[in-house]
């Protein structure tokens, strides 16, 4: 690091990581909250994090590697997405309750298979959190190519009006950026731009690039965990974006 902690060679691929999720995880969490179905995106990272440690499992720490990490997430995450579609086809009103019990039994259930890894707290850490601060130019290629499809897909085919396209997209989407940023991150970056976004893409990128670029610098000069310094600085960075009156309005309205 040099002497003020900030270092481009870690920060810069770190905010082309984030700028690469943001691209599209922004109008993919305009549309759950259209959807009202804010924590599908909680629910698909923690069954993509599953898939991560159970490849991990099967395969044991010698056979480790991206590739394998990348098929366990994958296949956990489309299977997961095909099933919330299924059941959102039939008990649309209850889907919340259903994404919320499948993410609390992705998550006991990757706890139970980490509790005979010696490693499984780092895993753990590293699942919610992310490793955003070891991301490399070249390690950044898989994730610009998954993000130029999907965008590609969503504007170009509209598979955002398919709802089975949907699901699968945002499955593909969440498996690309989890390992990446973490779960933590993951939510943030979709929900935290879409609520102050009010319609506009550009405002939602707006508050989410000046996020992660706060974060990140945060992070280096005070020597903190990167993830979550992003995370608290994407909410303050929408805050100041409502401004204290709008602010002030919301909470009036939830009042009554």
């Amino acid at each position: 690091m040099s002497p003020d902690g900030l270092e481009p060679g870690i920060l810069l691929p770190a905010l082309a990581a984030g700028l690469l999720v943001l691209s599209s995880h922004v109008p993919l969490g305009a549309a759950v909250l259209k959807r009202g179905i804010i924590f599908l995106d909680l629910a698909i990272a923690q069954i993509a994090g599953l898939g991560v440690v159970l490849a991990h499992g099967l395969a044991g720490e010698s056979l480790e590697s991206p590739l394998l990490n990348q098929a366990g997430a994958g296949a956990a995450a489309l299977l997961g997405a095909l099933f919330l579609h299924w059941r959102e086809s039939r008990s649309p009103q209850r889907q919340e309750a259903v994404i919320g019990v499948t993410f609390v039994a992705a998550a006991c259930a990757a706890l139970l298979a980490m509790s005979h890894d010696p490693h499984g707290a780092e895993h753990l850490q590293d699942l919610l959190v992310g490793q955003i601060l070891w991301s490399t130019w070249s390690g950044l290629v898989p994730l610009a190519l998954v993000t130029t499809l999907v965008l590609a897909l969503w504007f170009g085919l509209r598979l955002k009006d398919s709802s089975r396209g949907f699901y699968l997209l945002f499955a593909v989407t969440i498996t690309a950026s989890v390992q990446v940023v973490g779960v933590y991150l993951v939510f943030a970056s979709l929900i935290v731009p879409a609520l102050v976004s009010r319609g506009s893409l550009a405002r939602g990128y707006g508050v989410g690039g000046v996020g992660y670029a706060l974060g990140l610098v945060a992070s280096a000069r005070l020597d903190l965990p990167a993830g979550a310094a992003i995370v608290l600085a994407l909410i303050a960075v929408a805050l100041l974006s409502l401004g204290p009156a709008q602010i002030s309005s919301s909470g009036q309205a939830s009042s009554k």
